[in-house]
């Protein structure tokens, strides 16, 4: 399903979690259960690279997993290891990405949000998701209201999902590292 947090964020009091790994998926399910108010995580089924610790899972408060001055990479779910192997591709071109786990969409780590793309000027968005809706949209409403960069996004458009093998779909939908550096080669042309 590509829309579900889309949905599930525009429900008021909702809260809505999509942790990158196995860790961060125990450690947000021990965190819900002491959390006031509904909530909805998401996660998906793919065997998946573990590198989070569960102790540095906060609700509401992302995290910095790769530190950078030209461009801002905001990920959720699989697509934050993703955006770690785009960050070394970057890097071996000479552009340096802060990489950023939006674990928690609502409510939204602002602080930083606002953080990262005052210090790069812009930013790629990067979620298994419809970017109508998604991680991309909250992302795009914080920077327009507070500091407005260029953005682009890395999700599916406007499309419903099949099923097939994981890594097959991701690449059929772009949502690969190579779709990422394409992005945010092309948002830094955009950048002032």
């Amino acid at each position: 399903i590509l829309e579900d947090i889309g949905l599930m964020k525009m429900l008021p009091g909702m809260a809505v979690i999509v942790p990158c790994d196995y860790n961060q998926t125990k450690a947000a399910t021990k965190a819900i259960a002491k959390y006031e108010g509904p909530v909805y995580l998401r996660f998906g089924r793919p065997v998946w690279p573990i590198f989070t610790k569960e102790e540095d899972f906060v609700i509401g408060k992302a995290q910095v997993l790769n530190e950078g001055k030209d461009i801002s990479i905001f990920a959720c779910g699989h697509m934050v290891w993703i955006a770690l192997e785009a960050a070394k591709i970057l890097e071996e071109k000479g552009i340096h990405a802060d990489v950023i786990n939006i674990h928690t969409i609502k409510p939204l780590d602002t602080e930083a949000i606002l953080a990262s793309i005052k210090k790069t000027g812009c930013a790629v968005t990067a979620e298994e998701h419809n970017i109508i809706g998604g991680l991309g949209d909250s992302i795009a409403q914080t920077a327009s209201r507070d500091w407005p960069i260029p953005i682009e996004y890395v999700g599916t458009n406007d499309t419903f999902g099949e099923s097939g093998k994981p890594a097959d779909l991701l690449v059929k939908y772009g949502l690969d590292a190579v779709h990422i550096v394409a992005a945010a080669e092309k948002v830094m042309k955009r950048k002032k």
